[in-house]
């Protein structure tokens, strides 16, 4: 099977705006959960925000003005994604470039605030703007827009793997010649009181007010649900020999891709972790690889009680020799961007032969008897997969290489 590599990559995330800063912030192992002024009042007071994000300056006050921060997020991302492969939009054949973003909800404030001017003021105090900035599709439009690219052009949405199945997707895109070049990844910004009520009400979030840094606890035997995120991850994608001829060089290789569904309960993972490992052996099959081969897993870890617990279960059978790492123990849970992000992660694990910490695991859940990196670790490994599962039974796994 034909290899694709990842030969640019934009982060805007809680760790930070730009890959290299990211990169900064996981060294650390230092946790970027705070308060959230946005949410006072609600059970859950506290959010992993993106920092410093001034949209004004990133894409002028016109365009930031016209977006929703999903979309803001977006195309930030993926500006970045192009610059870093060494790539130029302007001169590049536009016709042969895809688009494939994963979300969940799509522009998430917009809808809470235009609906909070429909109750208040009545109909005709809706923008006429609120259409653009809200559909779902428009963060995959708008990426292609100004990003010159005229290929295919698409959102996905499989809940919290939505980041994951846009990168396989545009993978597919790019083994069947349907383009040269693909922008892919994930972007969200749902951190708003409506969200994080409803996630509050299903019993999903942690309620560590007190201690917001404290509170994402993946695989931890005091973990009591996840910690709300945004942000986006963009990867530039092209087939490996063409990133070789152009002289290109590459974050990692995706090898295989796999997906599933559970086919089991709109909210809970299947009690065997059948669909995840469905997935993973899917992922191992296309690359012709032997799961024991894997060195390291970027775990769906989001931390709540029975998921963490059968991916556990499901990464110790298949991945043996593993070192597991959750990120979201740093920069939250962000939705349908969360699997773009960890990939971008596993890939820049790869580049750097080192493992980011999972922050907040002591004491380790005793039922979890997995090797899981409580530090930052600096190890050799040439395999990794990267997890992500979602609501709806949605699986996604990613097994990428050097």
């Amino acid at each position: 099977m034909t290899s694709v590599a990842v030969t640019g990559i934009g982060l805007v995330t809680p760790a930070g705006v730009g890959a290299q800063a990211n990169w900064d912030r996981l060294t650390t192992g230092v946790p970027t959960a705070a308060t959230d002024v946005r949410l006072a009042g609600l059970p859950v007071q506290f959010s992993c925000q993106v920092p410093d994000f001034d949209a004004d300056a990133l894409l002028g006050n016109r365009l930031a003005w016209q977006l929703d921060p999903v979309a803001q997020f977006a195309l930030v991302a993926a500006r970045e994604a192009i610059a870093d492969a060494g790539l130029d939009a302007a001169a590049w054949d536009a016709s042969r470039v895809a688009v494939v973003v994963g979300s969940c909800v799509g522009g998430a404030r917009t809808a809470a605030e235009q609906a909070g001017k429909l109750r208040e003021d009545g109909p005709g105090a809706v923008s006429a703007m609120f259409l653009p900035k809200h559909l779902v599709n428009m963060v995959a439009g708008i990426v292609s827009i100004h990003c010159n690219a005229t290929g295919p052009s698409m959102v996905i949405s499989t809940a919290c793997a939505s980041g994951s199945t846009a990168i396989a997707v545009a993978r597919d895109l790019l083994l069947n010649d349907r383009c040269d070049i693909a922008i892919a990844g994930g972007a969200e910004a749902a951190t708003s009181p409506l969200y994080v009520s409803g996630f509050a009400r299903m019993g999903t979030l942690s309620r560590r007010n007190d201690d917001p840094a404290g509170a994402s606890r993946p695989f931890s035997a005091e973990r009591d649900g996840f910690v709300m995120a945004e942000g986006a991850g963009m990867l530039v994608l092209e087939r490996a020999a063409d990133a070789r001829a152009r002289g290109a060089s590459a974050w990692a290789r995706v090898l295989g891709c796999g997906s599933s569904a559970d086919s089991h309960h709109v909210t809970s993972p299947h009690p065997e972790g059948r669909g995840a490992r469905a997935a993973a052996e899917q992922a191992c099959a296309q690359a012709d690889i032997s799961p024991s081969e894997v060195g390291h897993v970027n775990a769906h870890g989001s931390g709540t009680k029975l998921s963490d617990t059968i991916e556990a279960r499901y990464i110790g059978d298949l991945f043996p020799s593993a070192i597991t790492t959750s990120t979201k123990s740093l920069t939250g849970h962000a939705l349908g961007a969360a699997g773009a992000i960890e990939a971008a992660y596993t890939a820049m694990s790869l580049r750097h032969q080192a493992i980011p910490a999972t922050a907040n695991l002591a004491p380790q859940d005793p039922e979890i008897d997995i090797d899981i990196a409580a530090e930052f670790t600096k190890t050799s490994f040439e395999l990794a997969v990267s997890n992500s599962f979602g609501f709806g039974g949605h699986n996604a796994v990613l097994l990428m290489a050097q």
